[in-house]
């Protein structure tokens, strides 16, 4: 059996014919700055060909119904082993979705609480609230209901014809609208706050009779369905993402959220919750705090219950490890941040029995303090020590310590990137000259002059979820930084932050919405200017310009590529022979501006597009993406072949257009390499610099050094966090006692 796993000329995304043997049984970091090739390595060539080889061992009944993967473009792909891919998409989940199903915790609850608690309701799934036979019946185990605000939706000073309905969709003149307006059975001229009990109800619930309305196609009678069945059956009965944003963002509006009254919140119905186990129902436990929960199940001696509570505790005690022994198993997963999120995608995996995988994890430090990360890496390492590979792809220097191996890509990114600089131990890399090596050989310096306040603004008695009363003073015209370990309030404290100055400018890690079709042009709005300025100078009509109307190739619909999928064979990818990979018909290739055809523009970098354009609308949205470190991207890259850190620059570039406006950014070293990280950093000093307030939620220690003000939330997480344990410059935090942050600035800066 091969040591090693075999690569030979890899040629994925930028990669250039990379040829690499990568050691069996170890952890192995991958380095480079962002947009070097580190994932085209790890993710589109060893994860995918892993899995689509998997794939191929299962019936073609199985695998129609399995991700179908494309041969990813390398010579040679050898001595594989199958892969589990651990990535950075958010945990999300929809509101069903909590700690304890996510990790699985609370199905081995339901069954401890069926064989030993009294009085038993049944079997597990009686104690399941996503099972009929266990969900509370009033809010169908969601633990809340969900209600039209009616002092939202109607305006009882107001007349039906006067506009008393105050929901868009329902208004005055819309076909909606008619219905009430019509009703015989309703006076619309009269304010509805004096309607009588039967005047109102009819208007709610009211059925059995006929309405006519005029439409664009005539008048017709239909069935009238009271204001309140038609508002639920539309928009409260109904799967909401099937609407679009704009409607549930418009919907959301003119509803209100509420403990459910029959459960108390706690999702199941009454049997399920008379059920006790030493005194504790099943909710009760799924509220505790995990360290709580681990303490009581410990407790547990009866001899048919012990092994099943001892499986529990053995899966909390995973949780636990990783630092999240404040979270309890009925939080909601999409309420997790990110680094929350990864750490449990993580932990999942500990309690396997298998080995001779590969684990490939993409930045798990990224959300961590940095007393988190030494979790983290512990971590790892049990995953290697029970014969596991496992391929990290990693910017924090104190996971890249803990390699066996480390493969350094670059040496810059984009057309720069895509190649093996650097192959060898942690130790060697910090001597070898590359990117990473120089910055892995330097020392953080903490910032000893700093800004002075331009004014301040305030958070005043914060209690939501874990903090305690806080009150907090933002200088105003600074960096300020807001650290503390995950779970200690620092989301929360921002987000208080923002409600109370809610024309701030708020950058953080959600999605940018990719697709092969957005480009950086369409992204920044570049793409508008273009077609028009085609448009003028060729007297073409501007549809001609966008590979998405009338201008794309009839071969490949604008794609560039060809993608074949049968049901019986991978999928293959080809460039489209027609327009060559350029997407645009022959007849519009052939008009030019300044003898530069729209696909010619579209494969400029953002750099040589600054010299081309003079509109200064463009050469504005250009010079953002120059700030943001982007400028070797060309305008025409789809998003979707874009890094994690390319993506959130690339959103950053797009909120850089205010002065005196307060910028709030949610941990924006994410995805980003240590010299990328010094980019950065001049691009917020260029921020206040211009007269902005910004506040970063961060864990970086350069970006904390760096910071004028620094906000530190703990001291620990969950109910041991939601306190300011420190506030002032970061010279003055090397000094703070009892705070995590302040001591692994020391250990950074070698300050005693």
């Amino acid at each position: 059996m091969s040591e090693f796993i075999s690569i030979v000329g890899a040629r994925e995304n930028n990669l250039k014919d990379v040829t690499l043997r990568i050691p069996k049984g170890r952890l192995t970091v991958f380095t480079g700055v962002s947009g070097s090739g580190k994932s085209s390595i790890v993710f589109d060539t060893i994860a995918v060909e892993s899995q689509r080889q998997l794939n191929e061992t299962f019936t073609w009944f199985v695998r129609n119904r399995l991700p179908k993967y494309e041969q990813p473009h390398a010579d040679a792909l050898e001595d594989l082993s199958p892969a589990i891919v651990v990535d950075q998409k958010p945990v999300g989940g929809h509101s069903r979705s909590t700690v304890g199903t996510m990790t699985d915790v609370y199905s081995v609850l339901r069954v401890l609480f069926s064989r030993h608690g009294t009085p038993s309701a049944g079997p597990a799934t009686a104690y399941s609230f996503n099972d009929p036979s266990g969900m509370c019946p009033r809010c169908d185990g969601l633990g809340r209901t969900v209600q039209p605000a009616w002092d939202r939706i109607l305006d009882p000073a107001r007349s039906l014809a006067d506009g008393a309905i105050l929901f868009p969709p329902f208004a005055v003149g819309t076909w909606h609208g008619k219905t009430y307006t019509n009703a015989a059975e309703l006076d619309a001229h009269k304010p509805v706050g004096e309607f009588t009990a039967a005047e109102r109800e009819f208007l709610l619930r009211g059925r059995g009779t006929k309405v006519t309305v005029d439409g664009s196609g005539g008048s017709w009678a239909h069935d009238y369905e009271g204001l309140a069945d038609r508002f639920e059956r539309l928009y409260l009965k109904r799967d909401l993402s099937a609407l679009s944003q704009k409607t549930r963002d418009l919907v959301a509006r003119f509803l209100v959220e509420d403990t459910c009254p029959q459960c108390a919140g706690a999702r199941l119905n009454a049997a399920a919750l008379a059920t006790r186990i030493d005194g504790l129902s099943i909710a009760d436990c799924a509220r505790m705090q995990v360290g709580d929960l681990i303490g009581v199940l410990e407790g547990i001696r009866d001899p048919v219950a012990r092994p099943i509570a001892r499986a529990a505790v053995a899966a909390l005690e995973r949780i636990e490890a990783i630092g999240l022994g404040y979270l309890s198993l009925d939080r909601e997963t999409a309420t997790l941040s990110g680094g929350e999120g990864q750490r449990l995608k993580t932990v999942r995996h500990l309690g396997s029995s298998l080995t001779g995988m590969t684990y490939i994890f993409d930045e798990p430090s990224v959300g961590l303090h940095p007393r988190d990360v030494g979790r983290l890496g512990d971590l790892l390492l049990r995953l290697r020590d029970k014969g596991n590979t496992v391929l990290v792809v990693e910017h924090d220097p104190d996971v890249i310590a803990l390699a066996d191996h480390v493969v350094d890509m670059g040496p810059r990114a984009g057309a720069d990137g895509g190649r093996v600089v650097f192959e060898g131990t942690p130790r060697e890399l910090a001597g070898s000259g590359t990117l990473t090596g120089r910055c892995l050989g330097r020392r953080t310096t903490v910032k000893t002059r700093v800004r002075e306040a331009a004014g301040e603004l305030w958070v005043k008695g914060a209690g939501r979820h874990n903090l305690r009363d806080v009150t907090v003073r933002f200088p105003a015209g600074v960096l300020t930084a807001v650290t503390g370990v995950a779970g200690s309030g620092k989301s929360t404290l921002v987000a208080e932050l923002t409600e109370a100055h809610p024309e701030a400018v708020v950058v953080d890690q959600s999605s940018i919405g990719i697709s092969a079709r957005s480009t950086p042009a369409t992204y920044l709005g570049v793409m508008d200017t273009v077609r028009r300025l085609f448009a003028r100078e060729t007297g073409a009509d501007p549809g001609l310009f966008s590979f998405n109307s009338a201008g794309a190739c009839d071969t490949c619909g604008g794609r560039g590529v060809i993608y074949t999928d049968l049901a019986f064979m991978d999928p293959v990818t080809t460039t489209c022979h027609t327009c060559e990979g350029r997407r645009f018909r022959e007849e519009v290739l052939r008009l030019t501006v300044g003898g530069h055809s729209v696909a010619d523009v579209l494969e400029m970098t953002a750099e040589q597009a600054l010299e081309f354009f003079a509109d200064s609308g463009v050469r504005r949205r250009l010079r953002a993406l120059r700030d943001v470190g982007l400028t070797y991207l060309t305008l025409g890259q789809p998003l979707s072949t874009l890094s994690g850190g390319e993506r959130q620059r690339i959103k950053l570039a797009t909120r850089l257009h205010r002065t005196g406006a307060v910028y709030v950014l949610d941990e924006p070293t994410t995805g980003l390499h240590m010299s990328d990280v010094d980019g950065l950093l001049a691009l917020l000093d260029r921020l206040v610099d211009a007269g902005n307030t910004v506040v970063v939620v961060e864990h970086n220690l350069d970006v904390v050094a760096h910071a004028d003000w620094v906000v530190d939330l703990g001291p620990g997480g969950g109910r041991d966090g939601g306190r300011v344990v420190f506030e002032g410059t970061p010279g003055e935090l090397l000094r703070a006692e009892g705070s995590f942050t302040g001591e692994h600035l020391r250990r950074v800066t070698g300050a005693r």
